[in-house]
């Protein structure tokens, strides 16, 4: 739809905000709403939470469009609770995360289930009558989350948000009226935004579970009927047990072997970054456990020399190979790609390269791809906060192996197939993305005056 604008502008005096509609205001932030911060305690030990008491917000409660989630929290006691009283929330007070990487995200209390507060990472900003809380959310959320805040990181150590600074910032204020109505356009056509993102998103998931089961069956049970004719190969009708429980049943002609029976693996290093020789006028890829986000490595943006690889512990890694992520909290951690590039790698990734041809690597990347929740919940067994799959770990992997022939049958029907599922997700997330980037601009338009949305408050009301 195509918004009109207002019918008279004016300069507003400030350079990122530029003409403004000619009845509005500017006014600093502390003129109509107060701002205020948890002062003389920075948080709680683990053994002072309580079973329930007083809800207790941090950052991660605060993100979303969904509003504030009061399920997943933290409880105070009454003690802790008073010992604040300027951040004892109220409906309609607008939340600001004020230190770290969640700097700038913004909420506002729609609904206060029971008495709650804050921890000292989140800023309480209250409207003192003179400007309508839901507006003042928006304009946050369409302006200073979106544009300004970089002007209020310093760059030193953990960005932080000064109370001060967030007084001082300048507010586009419409009559009350009209605050509101902007207000009530906003939560409508943000609500229909969100339902159709969360569709597509929904969507998007069902594909990628597709993908994932589509890949497991078929390393695992062998090509459809259909595709197996297809390839020139009997569908498989009898079937035994792998002997291992994340894998099930395979076909009766199917073995299972470790990888370390097929397959060299190993990992690899990061050369000291200090030290020219290893890095100055490198012309061998290196490659960084980034690339196991991609489909197939094809290049590398990171380049070591001669003397790191005759020095450092670093593989030559000949293509084809299979290179999965093994360290990490992170996706990252399981993910497998193709190597279709001569390269080394770092201390993150584990190569496995076949020993013979009649190991195919098509099939192989397949039987990683699905062994990538196993691998995950295998490494966090061990007890390790940080989680990693050891090489140790991969070697013993058993896997089911069929003939070269239905291998390399599984493996182009496999690329077939998830490349079709693929373009879909890709084009669902690029809906996405872009209906996320039209609500943003939908929201700074609205409360920045570029565009009149009375009329369209008003239908609304009538209706």
């Amino acid at each position: 739809m195509k918004w009109k604008g207002y019918p008279k502008y004016k300069e507003s005096g400030v350079d990122w905000l530029g003409p403004v509609p000619g009845h509005w205001e500017i006014k600093r932030l502390d003129f109509l709403a107060s701002v205020k911060a948890r002062l003389g305690w920075k948080g709680l030990t683990a053994s002072e939470y309580v079973d329930d008491g007083y809800v207790f917000l941090a950052t991660p409660n605060i993100k979303g469009e969904k509003g504030i989630n009061f399920e997943n929290v933290n409880f105070i006691s009454e003690e802790r609770y008073l010992e604040s009283p300027e951040i004892m929330l109220q409906k309609d007070d607008v939340l600001i995360a004020k230190d770290g990487s969640t700097l700038g995200i913004t909420n506002i209390v729609r609904e206060l289930p029971r008495p709650a507060t804050v921890n000292s990472s989140i800023a309480v900003i209250r409207s003192n009558g003179r400007i309508n809380g839901y507006y003042l959310f928006r304009w946050i959320c369409g302006y200073f989350m979106q544009a300004k805040i970089e002007s209020f990181k310093d760059g030193q150590g953990v960005p932080h948000l000064f109370q001060a600074d967030i007084r001082k910032f300048p507010v586009l204020l419409p009559e009350a009226s009209e605050q509101t109505a902007i207000a009530n356009f906003l939560d409508r056509e943000t609500g229909r935004l969100d339902t159709l993102i969360a569709k597509k998103q929904a969507l998007s998931g069902l594909l990628k579970e597709k993908r994932t089961a589509l890949i497991s069956q078929t390393v695992t049970r062998g090509l459809p009927p259909d595709a197996a004719r297809e390839f020139g190969l009997a569908p498989h009708t009898r079937f035994k047990d792998s002997g291992e429980k994340w894998i099930g049943d395979i076909p009766f002609a199917w073995e299972i072997k470790p990888v370390k029976s097929i397959a060299h693996v190993g990992n690899g290093s990061t050369p000291n970054r200090d030290n020219p020789l290893f890095w100055e006028d490198g012309d061998f890829p290196w490659l960084n456990s980034s690339v196991v986000n991609l489909e197939e490595v094809v290049q590398a943006d990171q380049f070591v020399t001669k003397d790191a690889l005759s020095n450092c512990h670093l593989p030559v890694i000949e293509p084809p190979a299979v290179l999965i992520g093994i360290t990490g909290q992170g996706k990252t951690r399981g993910l497998a790609t193709t190597l279709l590039i001569k390269a080394t790698i770092n201390q993150h990734i584990a190569f496995v390269k076949p020993i013979r041809n009649s190991y195919g690597i098509g099939y192989l990347r397949r039987v990683f791809d699905m062994a990538y929740l196993f691998l995950r919940n295998e490494s966090d067994g061990g007890g390790s906060t940080k989680g990693a799959i050891t090489c140790e770990q991969i070697k013993s992997l058993r896997i089911p192996f069929p003939l070269i022939a239905e291998q390399t049958a599984i493996a182009t029907y496999l690329d077939r197939e998830t490349k079709k599922l693929d373009t879909l997700i890709t084009k669902i997330e690029t809906a996405i993305t872009r209906l996320q980037e039209y609500r943003t601009a939908l929201i700074t338009a609205a409360v920045t005056g570029k565009i009149d949305v009375r009329d369209h408050a008003s239908k609304k009301e009538a209706a």
